[in-house]
């Protein structure tokens, strides 16, 4: 189950989110204050964190970073009624957040921007995954190449198969 963590001061906020989400059947925690929302990252696993922009305390842009370190491989997600072109850029740049949603929000721009954000991460999560497994493969091939060279050195042409004119294998000469 895809498990999201919300942060945003305003407890209404919160609740409208939830209701937002609620057709999409994640699980959901959600804080009104970023420290303890932070406190609870560090405990446990999420999949997409959504944080306001502006909180007291703590800022979206500062939260989000610092999640990026607890959770690098987690979608990152702004959502705030106010930006300002230097705060978003901030926000791009350094807790490299996927999008800025807007407040007031659509429903389906909200839902269908976290399936994209999932989406995109499981994506990046796979395309991992098989290069871990190509680099493995490569690794077996390259030590069986490695074993067939020293083999060859010690018995020359034990690696050459000789065929026939119609493709059958000459095993005596």
């Amino acid at each position: 189950m895809t498990h999201i963590l919300m942060v945003d001061d305003e407890e209404n906020i919160l609740r409208a989110l939830r209701r937002s989400l609620a057709p999409e059947g994640y699980q959901i925690e959600d804080f009104t204050d970023p420290r303890a929302a932070l406190a609870r990252a560090e405990a446990s696993a999420f999949d997409l964190f959504l944080s306001d922009y502006r909180m007291p305390h703590m800022d979206g842009v500062t939260f989000l970073s610092r999640i990026k370190v607890l959770h690098p491989d987690a979608a990152r997600l702004i959502i705030s009624g106010q930006a300002d072109l230097e705060g978003l850029l901030a926000a791009i740049n350094q807790a490299e957040i996927q999008r800025f949603i807007s407040k007031p929000w659509e429903n389906y721009d909200l839902r269908t921007t976290i399936r994209q954000a999932l989406n995109h991460r499981a994506t990046v999560l796979e395309n991992r995954t098989l290069a871990d497994q190509v680099r493995r493969q490569q690794t077996q091939l390259d030590e069986q190449a490695r074993m067939l060279g020293r083999l060859e050195k010690e018995f020359p042409g034990i690696s050459t198969v000789r065929r026939t004119a119609d493709g059958a294998v000459v095993l005596d000469e």
